[in-house]
């Protein structure tokens, strides 16, 4: 037994021994590989280093080779610069040794010139000496033979020329006259044609005739009456023309004072619905139309001060702007346009923190003037500045109608706020009398005169024609431009457009990046 427990023992020890061998050899074995395998990696790797380090070569003196011919090349055409460049220094060279040659040449001929001018001059004063001395030898004869000093020969002569020029100078005059007088005329019908044209409007007839309807046109003989004492009576006691033509059922009543139009209108309405025509009744008539339209003219003004809220004001201001609501202005009632002014300034007042009250006053009396102005020399300006001054109004009030159309610099606040609301007013859609085909066509020329300017893609004309808004390219007009482009834009429209109040000039640059999420 112990025997078999020893050979088993010997057995495993003789196993263990054997298998560590084994497994040394296999060790040794594998590490012969690795050092073998390790080794061809090496070669390899100096196989390729050797490979990289020809090819990297090669590029390098690839590289060179163009370097230098590019080197090459760059050398020439500097060489052929430098070749180019002496040779127009020396072509300027040779130039400027001929021109310094030319001026050589000039110099002297100039100088040959020079002395011969001086030659001529010393021949000259010799030549001017010999002649004054023989014009004082016979000046000396002369006062000798006539017995009279120069000083009365000199009077004599002039005598003797006024004498005889007297009469061509009256005749020249009077063709002066005559021709400037004719120029005069000629201008004057000018400018009395043109001033026609521009005054000449679709509200013309609003402003200088009124209409009244009648029953029949039997009615016009009696208005007429015997041998036309009514109608004498008529023209007599209202100032105005009664035109009696073939308008069929209607007589038209003709005069520039818009009061006394009225009166008439409102006399002979009267007269034709009562039908008793005679000069006693019409005096009676006109009389009371002359009290119904002064009782209109203070309630008109009273609602006016009342609904502007501008406080106490003379009877005589409050009468002058109840007058107001028979002018117009451009087909815009004068009345109903200073109200509007009065609020418009009060408003802006108020946003900037001024006295709205005075605003308003202002506002209301800024056309105070066109009450009387086809009653008084001067503009509208220069008399309303009078009647306010007279009655005392605050000098805001007066500063504001005295700069209202930019006859002087304003003053105060309140002066360029009623410009402004002035300014508003009228211009305003509707405001005054325009035809659609003139609205249109400023529109379109708005947006032509936009256009054409360079650097502008579009152009819109909105507000009614008080805006242009301009859209110029982005990629052709920076930021600094567009004002340029404003500025050129506004001077363009008020050189070639007339217009009615301001026009605000807007260009608009814009830059626009867009891209699709998918």
């Amino acid at each position: 037994m112990t025997e078999i427990i020893i050979s088993i023992l010997l057995g495993l020890i003789i196993g263990v021994v054997t298998g560590f061998f084994i497994r040394v050899k296999m060790h040794e074995k594998s590490l012969e590989n690795s050092r073998l395998e390790s080794k061809k990696i090496v070669e390899d790797g100096q196989k390729e280093a050797e490979k990289i380090k020809k090819e990297l070569i090669l590029e390098a003196r690839q590289d060179i080779f163009n370097q230098k011919k590019e080197l090459e090349r760059d050398i020439k055409e500097r060489k052929q610069v430098v070749i180019d460049l002496e040779t127009k220094i020396m072509n300027r060279d040779e130039m400027l040794n001929r021109r310094a040659s030319n001026l050589d040449k000039r110099e002297e001929h100039l100088g040959l010139k020079e002395i011969k001018l001086d030659e001529k001059k010393v021949e000259l004063e010799q030549l001017n000496s010999k002649v004054e001395d023989i014009l004082k030898k016979q000046e000396e004869k002369l006062i000798e033979i006539s017995g009279i000093s120069t000083e009365q020969a000199q009077g004599f002569i002039m005598d003797r020329v006024r004498n005889e020029m007297s009469e061509e100078i009256s005749a020249y005059i009077k063709e002066a006259e005559e021709k400037a007088k004719a120029e005069s005329d000629q201008k004057a019908k000018g400018l009395l044609t043109l001033a026609i044209q521009k005054y000449a409007s679709e509200t013309t007839s609003e402003r200088t005739v009124s209409v009244v309807t009648l029953p029949t046109d039997e009615m016009k003989g009696r208005i007429i009456g015997r041998e036309g004492r009514n109608i004498r009576t008529i023209e007599a006691l209202t100032g105005v023309d009664l035109i009696i033509d073939d308008t069929p059922e209607a007589v038209v009543l003709s005069g520039f004072d818009p009061i006394r139009r009225e009166i008439a209108k409102r006399a002979l309405t009267s007269l034709v619905e009562d039908g008793r025509i005679h000069p006693g009744r019409i005096e009676e008539v006109v009389e009371r139309a002359q009290a119904e339209v002064d009782m209109f003219i203070r309630e008109a003004g009273e609602n006016a001060v009342f609904e502007t809220g501008v406080g106490k004001m003379h009877p005589d201001l409050v009468k002058l702007l109840g007058r107001m609501s028979f002018r117009t202005s451009y087909g815009q009632n004068v009345l109903k346009h200073s109200i509007e002014t009065a609020f418009l300034a009060g408003k802006l007042a108020a946003e900037i923190g001024e006295n709205e009250v005075l605003a308003k006053r202002a506002g209301l009396l800024h056309d105070i003037g066109k009450a009387v102005d086809h009653e008084v020399e001067g503009s509208h300006v220069e008399i309303g500045v009078s009647i306010v001054s007279r009655y005392n109004e605050p000098k805001e009030v007066i500063d504001a109608i005295a700069s209202h159309h930019g006859d002087k610099e304003p003053q105060s606040i309140i002066a360029v706020l009623v410009a402004a609301a002035d300014a508003l007013s009228a211009a305003r859609p509707g405001a005054r009398s325009e035809s659609m085909d003139n609205y249109i066509k400023r529109l379109e020329q708005l947006e032509t005169i936009s256009n054409s300017i360079t650097g502008v893609e579009r152009s819109f004309a909105i507000q009614a024609g008080r805006e242009i808004r301009v859209i110029v390219k982005p990629d052709e007009v920076d930021d600094l431009s567009t004002f340029k482009v404003a500025r050129e834009i506004k001077e363009q429209i008020e050189a070639n457009l007339q217009y009615p109040g301001t026009i605000k000039v807007t260009v608009v640059r814009e830059t626009r990046a867009t891209d699709i999420a998918k």
